[in-house]
């Protein structure tokens, strides 16, 4: 009779209450330590303008790009035409929060202090295939560093991240770093063109998920010369590319860098957690040009973490190098392990219902008043059959109630 469903779109989700409690609760902790660590917090629109997307060098998301048709004349005009889907977006959806910030930089620079140490946690949206741990909205948790060229700023980016992570219960994980100079070299090692360079790293991207064999076999249908992919096969087939043995194929300073990371990484963190080299490690995103990172967490497939150097991406605004590097925590990821673990937040005050008789409502209400001093209290109408509504807020999350008037104070739920 109505014809509307009351299902979110496929990709998207609603949340319970109790679900956006720790959701809420999650992303404050995480946001306080970036805020302790002396980042500051700025948002951007979830729309941006359609050239500055598809040159943003997104790797394969560019191909999940949510497009937003033009609008009026504009959308008429465009029809009337010869129209390509191309001609008839003229904006679209960010797929994640890195090009937002590039652009906002460049936008807003004689505001900032340089560097620039930025937190961004907001949704992204991307035109995925939905499927567990793959949502078409989902919320991300970014830090980044606009303007320091050093090494220092990843060293910084990775405690921080890490001390979030830990800070909300997550425990045993790694630290995967790469260098996507490095990547390169061993891809010209191997006897690949430089213009290819890409489109390998999009097939290597896969290792995790179909092995050497399997990217071995991407490589063969991708029309790569023979030769090319034995070497290239070869260097990761016993996992035997170490941080020392890479320097055969790369520049020495590359290696330095990623040593002084490690070390000092290491060194602040006492051990908590590994930092290892990973040779694998590509990141998807084409506009890395350095430094890249992921965090793995040990029990869950993929990666809770991620980022990278961008130092080109900003110099598409303003036509000058701007060094930058950014980690993103993938929030959906984190809830997901947090849920499936029961997940509970700690010291959380215990939420109560107040029922009260019509005639007593504003006694009611003073009565909830001073119980807020230790709880979390809603007031609510007393219902005819009490009994049968008490199990309905015991489902919604309520731990206890009191009915005013009554000697018996709050009753707690088990108890």
């Amino acid at each position: 009779m109505f014809g509307m469903k009351s299902t979110p779109v496929k990709g998207t989700k609603d949340y319970l209450p109790k679900e956006a409690a720790i959701r809420d609760y999650l992303q404050n902790v995480i946001l306080e330590t970036y805020q302790d660590a002396g980042f500051f917090r700025i948002t951007t629109p979830i729309i941006e303008d359609a050239a500055n997307l598809e040159k943003s060098e997104g790797g394969e998301n560019l191909n999940l790009i949510f497009k937003i048709l033009k609008r009026g004349q504009k959308l008429t005009s465009a029809l009337q035409e010869d129209a390509t889907e191309k001609s008839l977006s003229d904006m679209g959806l960010r797929y994640d929060l890195t090009l937002p910030l590039s652009r906002y930089f460049s936008n807003n620079r004689s505001h900032l202090m340089t560097p620039f140490k930025v937190i961004q946690m907001d949704r992204v949206y991307r035109a995925e295939r939905p499927q567990k741990g793959r949502l078409r909205e989902f919320m991300q948790c970014d830090i980044d560093i606009i303007g320091n060229p050093d090494a220092d700023a990843e060293i910084e980016l990775i405690l921080t991240t890490t001390k979030a992570l830990k800070k909300i219960g997550i425990k045993n994980f790694k630290v995967k770093i790469n260098d996507r100079r490095i990547l390169k070299s061993i891809f010209a090692f191997s006897g690949f063109a430089n213009e290819d360079h890409e489109k390998l790293a999009i097939i290597f991207d896969k290792l995790d998920k179909i092995g050497i064999e399997g990217v071995k076999t991407e490589l063969e249908a991708s029309g790569f010369a023979a030769d090319a992919i034995h070497t290239f096969v070869t260097l990761f087939e016993n996992n035997t590319l170490s941080l020392d043995s890479v320097t055969k194929v790369c520049e020495a300073d590359h290696v330095t860098r990623l040593k002084y990371i490690i070390d000092t990484v290491n060194t602040v963190s006492d051990g908590t957690f590994a930092v290892e080299f990973t040779p694998s490690l590509v990141r998807g995103q084409g506009y890395y040009t350095g430094t890249i990172f992921e965090i793995e967490a040990e029990g869950y497939s993929g990666s809770v973490a991620g980022g990278g150097r961008y130092d080109n991406l900003i110099g598409k605004f303003l036509n000058e190098s701007i060094p930058a590097v950014g980690f993103s925590i993938g929030f959906e990821r984190i809830f997901d392990i947090m849920m499936e673990q029961n997940y509970s937040i700690p010291g959380q005050k215990k939420r109560v219902a107040v029922f009260y008789d019509t005639q007593n409502y504003t006694e009611a209400l003073s009565y909830a008043e001073e119980l807020r001093k230790e709880y979390m209290v809603s007031v609510l109408k007393r219902p005819k059959k009490l009994g049968k509504f008490l199990n309905k807020i015991e489902n919604q999350g309520f731990d206890g109630f009191a009915v005013y008037g009554e000697e018996d104070g709050i009753k707690l739920f088990g108890e």
